[in-house]
């Protein structure tokens, strides 16, 4: 069975850098196209960042663009989101999530994913 398991939320005042990290087990990792989503109290979940299985194509939130950067060890099963410039409004639970690949891109839909992390809190401080 597959699990994820993120690291590396936590608390960062406004401007910061913060690197999240996620762990696939019970699977083999290239089967699976990954992102991380994210949820704001009161809000709904969004995509903050996805990767293709091959670690080419990537998709991005508008408002992530060119401060949150995505990436992938196949070899060692893990997926990171590394954050920069951090602002109060990316305050959130960011999960990971893993989706079976269809083809070579980045799913954007929630609903093309399967597995969840339990989430990890990050919180910016204005």
């Amino acid at each position: 069975q597959v699990q994820l398991v993120e690291s590396g939320g936590g608390l960062v005042q406004n401007g910061g850098s913060l690197r999240l990290s996620c762990v696939l087990s019970g699977g083999l990792f290239t089967n699976y196209a990954m992102a991380w989503f994210r949820q704001a109290p009161g809000k709904e979940r969004e995509l903050v960042a996805a990767i293709a299985w091959t670690g080419y194509a990537k998709e991005y939130a508008e408002t992530v663009k060119d401060r949150f950067f995505i990436s992938r060890d196949n070899s060692e099963s893990t997926v990171i989101l590394q954050m920069h410039s951090l602002k109060a409004e990316d305050t959130a639970v960011y999960s990971c999530a893993a989706g079976v690949a269809r083809n070579f891109d980045a799913p954007r839909a929630d609903t093309d994913y399967a597995y969840w992390g339990q989430g990890t809190q990050v919180t910016v401080s204005s």
